[in-house]
């Protein structure tokens, strides 16, 4: 199927200004070419109003306020002469320059009420003093005063228009703007988390490499060096894998919580029990990453000081925080700051970025360290 075609609006075809002074300049023309009037001050008066209106169209685009003077002076004249026309030529041209001048936003509506009056007045004076009868002089009135109306009607719509379209792009340059602050702040978040992760692995590893130094020229302890290595190459890819989570956060195609505690769980030695209860639902990556990085920390203590015993993980959502807990069975008791890794501390900074709290102790035989995050 093809596209849909878009309705055209008018002003997608001409703007609707031009077609208003298209079609006043053809009147005005017709007028010129049909009047039957004898008095050369009446043509002087017409020939003034058609001057001003031409000047007027020519110059509006680029000098408002001049084509305002032009158009008030091309209203006046044609007003002047409505007592002695001998045909409809004068209210003609008094209706086109009349109902175009009540309809620009560049004069003040004080001021277009204050030349419709005059012309109102001068068509009023000039009827009486020729004479004119009095339905006819009132008639020209009424029609000038209506014609004010539809143009300040019409005054009011163009400037709602250009009020409308000047809100809507604000709001779309605040939109922007919010976008990239929200970018700049999650970018800002995750060179943090990268950092964070660095400076702590690389400052283990460059202590447990010193020590396998040490082990190495002044004990010649092979077998304490190698499992300081080791331990060493464990905590350079403890580091990568905080550091790709950190960096996956940018991306966009970053798993749920769910899904990447699922891997967590099936990629751990022996295999690890995982279960979500509750209704789950996205999160924001700062809070991802962080209990993601918990429950890797927690999978890697228990690996290496409860290796062999059974792993467990739940996930609870309810609708006031995410908890995740991770629990095994003790094994060797050891302080849990001396883990390797980020240990209680790393994982606390983290939470507490996300807004989150983290508990961790022993207790019932088994060692269980639960993540808390409000959302």
């Amino acid at each position: 199927m093809g596209k849909r075609s878009k309705p055209l609006l008018p002003d997608t075809i001409a703007p609707s200004w031009l077609v208003v002074q298209l079609l006043g300049t053809a009147a005005i023309v017709v007028v010129l070419l049909t009047a039957r009037e004898s008095s050369a001050w009446i043509w002087t008066a017409y020939g003034v109003s058609a001057v001003c209106w031409l000047g007027f169209v020519v110059v509006s685009p680029r000098l408002p306020r001049v084509a305002t003077v032009l158009l008030a002076v091309a209203s006046v004249a044609p007003s002047i002469t409505l007592g002695w026309a001998e045909d409809s030529s004068a209210i003609v041209l008094a209706v086109v320059t009349v109902s175009r001048f009540a309809s620009l936003t560049e004069p003040s509506v004080a001021a277009i009420m204050g030349v419709v009056g005059l012309d109102a007045g001068l068509a009023a004076a000039t009827g009486l003093v020729a004479g004119a009868a009095g339905p006819l002089v009132f008639g020209n009135v009424g029609v000038l005063l209506v014609l004010m109306l539809l143009g300040l009607n019409r005054r009011q719509y163009e400037v709602q228009a250009a009020q409308a379209a000047a809100l809507l792009e604000q709001t779309k340059l605040a939109r922007k703007e919010h976008a990239r602050a929200a970018a700049l702040d999650e970018r800002a978040r995750i060179a943090r988390e990268i950092h964070d992760v660095l400076a702590h692995s690389l400052g283990a590893l460059g202590v447990h490499l010193e020590v396998a130094e040490a082990l190495l020229t002044e004990k010649s302890d092979v077998d304490g060096a190698l499992a300081r290595v080791r331990l060493s190459r464990r905590l350079a890819a403890d580091g990568l894998a905080e550091a790709r989570d950190a960096v996956a956060a940018l991306r966009s195609d970053v798993p749920s919580l769910a899904e990447a505690l699922r891997q967590l769980a099936d990629a751990h030695h022996g295999g690890a029990y995982f279960e979500v209860v509750g209704e789950e639902r996205p999160l924001p990556s700062a809070e991802v990453v962080s209990l993601v990085g918990v429950a890797r920390e927690a999978l890697t203590n228990a690996a290496k000081h409860a290796a062999g015993r059974p792993v467990s993980l739940r996930l609870l959502f309810t609708r006031a925080e995410v908890r995740l807990r991770v629990w095994n069975e003790l094994g060797e008791t050891v302080r849990a700051e001396d883990t390797g890794g980020f240990g209680l501390t790393g994982m606390r900074e983290r939470l507490a970025l996300a807004g989150g709290t983290l508990t961790a102790g022993p207790g019932d035989g088994r060692w269980t360290v639960e993540a808390v995050v409000r959302a």
